[in-house]
């Protein structure tokens, strides 16, 4: 019959996706904790040593967090059921909006639910056509997300790859660029490694740039006093703008943050359509971050002892002979080249009563890189 289309039903394909996942090995399995998150953790009624929260500071499970909480929820309630502009701002998100500012040294902050939809709409609401954006290969993907739902030009350079990256800024200007963002990391999350923010901050300088900076895997225990890269570096008025989460280092429960300039934020409050449009952070959310802030500032031996452990940890692997990605942050990648063994590697750490699930194949800008580790 002329015309006649045969058609592949949505459910096969779908069925068909994840098998190949599946046989590649890149498909992911849940383990559901039976208790809190902790360095021991309760997985189907047995006790196994976690090698993979980001609660790098021991908070998530902290009693003064926990207890924060509580107050919190016996006072105000359970959650706000309104976005922030119409009857959503709490006295806390205020409070908690300005301690991180305070402590960040910027002027202002707002929060949004997470990190990915600070990082998802930061680019579109501060930036137009006529504006161009200079990323790291290997951003985070709520960072490509938000680039790529900007309507700003878009320029890659190689991860940490500081040639590139004047090249690539060199480009934007010449293409007549009304403002140019760079937009990168702190830290690369499955490598363990330090964006270079010394050199980064003196190239916008000199190309009259914009800094944007990932603060998920720093805030809370990198640098002096545990402000994150742009203190490691000692360049935190020359990070003009940071991203960061509050499910990580800072009490693990949820929400992000964007902090920057008063007129930034400002702008942000009127455009970023994750603010405008989702429900705002429970109280009892903001009270917990206030009080992981504060234990933060007041327990300067909590981040000692991480690298302390940081350091045993990645000289063992060492011994043992793994290849171990990074240097000295706590992210310990150990690359073992193939998805497959992964999965197998990782099944059988959990046979022996440790929980390290295995990852595989990241997406960046739109290209597959493959991966391997633990």
């Amino acid at each position: 019959m002329a015309g006649l289309v045969v058609r592949h039903p949505f459910s096969h394909t779908v069925s068909d996706e994840l098998r190949q996942l599946t046989d590649a090995g890149l498909n992911k399995t849940e383990r559901p904790l039976q208790g809190p998150q902790s360095a021991r953790i309760s997985i189907r009624s047995r006790e196994f040593i976690n090698l993979s929260a980001n609660n790098y500071l021991g908070l998530a499970n902290d009693e003064s967090v926990i207890e924060a909480a509580k107050e919190a929820l016996d006072r105000y309630g359970y959650g706000m059921s309104s976005v922030r502009f119409i009857c959503g701002t709490h006295k806390l998100h205020i409070e908690l909006e300005e301690a991180l500012a305070k402590f960040l040294g910027k002027e202002d902050a707002i929060l949004f639910a997470a990190c990915f939809d600070a990082n998802g709409c930061l680019f579109e609401a501060l930036l137009r056509a006529e504006d161009s954006i200079v990323s790291d290969a290997l951003n985070h993907a709520s960072i490509v997300d938000g680039i790529r739902l900007s309507r700003a030009n878009r320029y890659i350079f190689p991860n940490r790859d500081m040639d590139c990256l004047v090249q690539r800024l060199r480009e934007a200007r010449m293409a007549g660029a009304r403002h140019v963002m760079i937009a990168s990391d702190g830290v690369f999350s499955m490598d363990g490694t330090f964006a270079p923010l010394d050199e980064i901050t003196a190239l916008a300088k000199e190309f009259d740039a914009v800094v944007v900076i990932d603060g998920c895997h720093a805030t809370g225990f990198v640098g002096a006093t545990g402000r994150g890269m742009h203190e490691h570096f000692d360049v935190m008025d020359d990070t003009h703008i940071l991203t960061g989460t509050l499910g990580k280092a800072l009490g693990g429960g949820l929400g992000g943050y964007i902090a920057g300039t008063k007129q930034v934020i400002e702008l942000l409050r009127e455009r970023a359509r994750p603010y405008l449009f989702s429900n705002a952070l429970p109280p009892a959310i903001c009270s917990a971050s206030l009080r992981a802030l504060d234990l933060i500032q007041q327990r300067q031996d909590s981040r000692q002892k991480l690298f302390e452990n940081t350091v045993f940890w990645r000289e063992g692997l060492h011994r043992a002979g793994f290849e171990v990605a990074g240097k000295e942050h706590p992210i310990t990648p150990v690359n073992l080249g193939d998805a497959k063994r992964v999965q197998e590697f990782s099944s059988r750490l959990f046979e022996r009563g440790v929980h390290a699930p295995g990852f595989s194949l990241i997406q960046i800008a739109g290209n597959n890189r493959t991966r391997s580790g633990w």
